[in-house]
């Protein structure tokens, strides 16, 4: 578990399915390229169960403009509460789901050692550089955009975070004014 209504796991099996079904997931973000198993989508159209794919390639160094660009459109995916519950995952859940959980920890104001410790626990001896680079690198500002474009779509539900989140961006540009 991530969050409440955020899971992460490896790729799912069948004989994860039972399981997967006490979720009561809404929606699964897929990372990875490759096709969907049909047994696997058979088993999501059973349960009206959303699959979102972005094809992020895994053992190749990909290109950060359109790494940066997939796991942002997964962002918005995610932190979407119309499509909670929610399991992400790639082929292990490590590096793929690794970097869109820890840039969503940075939306969440996470200290880096934190986010990377997170990232390393679930990666283990595996870990990549390159992964905790992109994360470090991942534009926050960026990730705030990604999150005013979720929040204005909501009627009533967005009023007070929009309040807040613009309080914050005021108070951002002040300290920069300050400077």
């Amino acid at each position: 578990m991530v969050e409440d209504w955020i899971f992460r796991s490896s790729f799912p099996t069948p004989s994860n399915f039972p399981f997967l079904q006490t979720l009561n997931l809404r929606s699964i973000i897929y990372l990875c390229p490759e096709p969907y198993p049909e047994e696997n989508l058979e088993f999501l159209r059973s349960q009206n169960i959303r699959l979102f794919q972005f094809g992020i390639e895994g053992k190749t160094e990909a290109s950060l403009p359109i790494l940066r660009d997939s796991i942002m459109e997964a962002l918005k995916v995610l932190i979407d509460v119309r499509n909670h519950p929610v399991l992400i995952h790639c082929k292990r859940g490590k590096h793929r789901t690794g970097c869109l959980v820890g840039c969503l920890r940075k939306l969440q104001n996470w200290c880096l050692s934190s986010v990377f410790e997170e990232y390393q626990r679930f990666a283990g001896a595996k870990s990549r550089n390159g992964d905790l680079i992109f994360i470090d690198r991942f534009d926050i500002v960026s990730l705030k955009q990604c999150l005013y474009s979720i929040i204005y779509q909501y009627q009533g539900y967005g009023s007070k975070k929009r309040r807040l989140l613009y309080t914050d961006q005021n108070l951002q540009k002040h300290q920069l004014a300050s400077f």
